[in-house]
């Protein structure tokens, strides 16, 4: 069958299209500062949340048919695909905060230590003043779980943005950026490496809507941890053990999940060494390397181990991670049994969760250790985050730029693309769980955004086979 010509360009207008109005609706409706927050059921409020979703959709769907255009008979190159990266994430550089308020939380945790508070004691309700009434409730007096590396970043910002919220947040979008530029430059390497198509790779792991959505929207400091794990791997790769350890723990030392690509090094440093005793010098020289490269950063930036006791962050009891979900609903049935175990249904199910995540991650590398370590740190990793306690969309990433590049066959990645255009759409602009209304109002505006392609396929030309929008309902 005769896979039609798409026109990159037209998908590249259409993905700026979508960005655009998506940061057009999220001055309304996005995560704003408290002063200019609008009440929900406000007209602006409600038109903001209703253009946001429409912007969505369409940047979704500009994503599905570039992928279509890789795989069809004139694939875009790479120069192109970065093009469609600049242009895409170029509305959101200057959009507000979407889809969640951490930025904020980040922005208070560089405060803290700048003035020399526990971040890892205390919450940001202990520092006080304006930049705290940002932070969102519920994490007003958590401690932070993030390391060293990531709140020297936070600290740095701080002292660059002074008392400017609007200078702090573009800094820690540029520290995203940083992270984002990484993943761009270590992924066609890590796929070359896995036996996979490098353009493949971009177009899921970086100009996935999640990237574009949470890493730069939202500004999330999973970028420049995956960033600093990519560039770990691709140095293991290269056979640069020492490098890559370093950098992998650097890595671990902005969020702790990534400590797990320390596996995936010693076991290439390992098959590099050969033989069972060179797996065990690999082992135990990794574990040196992190432990000294953890020590000299701690002592760096001088904000100490906390972070390891704090890694048990207080979960948000609406979380809708597959755990807290199942938690939620067995305390429920008990509780309407009148029986006195319902306080123990959300632990029992964490706990489950745990030992799912243990098994799952077990398995990953039992298969897939020798010849795709990659591949395994990929599942691993989209296991931790999917059975874990708490999930957000953009912890899914952390598997998805791995599976990117390693993915064996096509329908791991449809199955991943598929799940990303889902989860695009799973969370509101303003980054709180939506009501009623607003449900409506999101729905609307993507509904438009579908009317819109279909109406503009229709005056394109029906079955025009070089018409990017006539194949948009197959692509998507």
């Amino acid at each position: 069958m005769r896979v039609p010509v798409v026109d990159t360009r037209r998908c590249q207008l259409l993905g700026l299209v979508g960005s655009a109005a998506l940061a057009a609706g999220g001055v309304s409706a996005g995560a704003l500062p408290v002063r200019d927050a609008l009440a929900p059921e406000s007209g602006l409020a409600a038109a903001g949340l209703a253009g946001a979703y429409f912007g969505l959709v369409l940047l979704v769907a500009a994503w599905a048919l570039l992928g279509r255009a890789i795989r069809g008979p004139e694939p875009p190159d790479r120069r192109t695909l970065l093009l469609t990266l600049v242009l895409w994430a170029a509305p959101l550089l200057l959009a507000p905060p979407l889809f969640s308020r951490d930025v904020y939380s980040y922005l208070a945790q560089g405060a803290m230590v700048d003035a020399r508070i526990d971040v890892y004691v205390y919450g940001p309700s202990q520092l006080g003043g304006p930049l705290t009434d940002e932070v969102a409730p519920l994490w007003q007096h958590t401690p932070t779980p993030y390391g060293p590396v990531f709140l020297a970043f936070a600290n740095a910002i701080n002292d660059f943005s002074s008392t400017q919220l609007s200078t702090g947040v573009f800094g820690m979008r540029l520290v995203a950026l940083l992270g984002v530029a990484l993943m761009v430059v270590c992924l066609p390497t890590l796929a070359r490496h896995c036996g996979a198509d490098p353009a493949v790779a971009l177009w899921l792991g970086v100009l996935n809507p999640l990237v574009l959505l949470h890493l730069v929207g939202g500004a999330h400091n999973d970028a420049i941890m995956l960033g600093l794990l990519g560039a770990g791997l691709v140095a293991a790769l290269g056979r640069w053990p020492v490098l890559a350890v370093v950098l992998v723990t650097l890595a671990a030392l902005v969020k702790a999940p990534a400590a797990l690509g320390l596996v995936a090094v010693a076991l290439l440093w390992g098959r590099n060494l050969g033989g069972r005793s060179g797996r065990v010098k690999a082992a135990l020289a990794v574990a040196g390397i992190a432990a000294a490269t953890t020590a000299a950063t701690t002592a760096l930036t001088g904000t100490g181990y906390g972070w390891i006791s704090a890694l048990d962050t207080p979960v948000s009891p609406q979380n809708w991670s597959l755990t807290s979900s199942l938690g939620r609903m067995t305390g429920a049935l008990l509780e309407n049994a009148n029986s006195g175990l319902a306080q123990f249904a959300a632990p029992a199910w964490h706990l489950m969760g745990l030992a799912a995540t243990a098994l799952a991650v077990l398995i990953a590398w039992r298969r897939h250790h020798l010849l795709r370590p990659v591949y395994a740190l990929g599942l691993s990793l989209t296991a931790v985050a999917v059975l874990g306690p708490a999930i957000r969309p953009w912890y899914v990433l952390w598997g998805l730029f791995l599976i990117a590049a390693a993915g064996p066959d096509r329908s791991v990645r449809r199955a991943v693309a598929a799940a990303s255009a889902v989860l695009a759409l799973a969370v509101l602009p303003s980054g709180f769980a939506p009501d009623g209304a607003q449900v409506a109002l999101a729905t609307g505006g993507g509904v438009l955004a579908v009317l819109a392609l279909w109406c503009a396929h229709r005056f394109m030309g029906r079955g025009a086979s070089r018409d990017p929008l006539g194949r948009l309902g197959s692509a998507a």
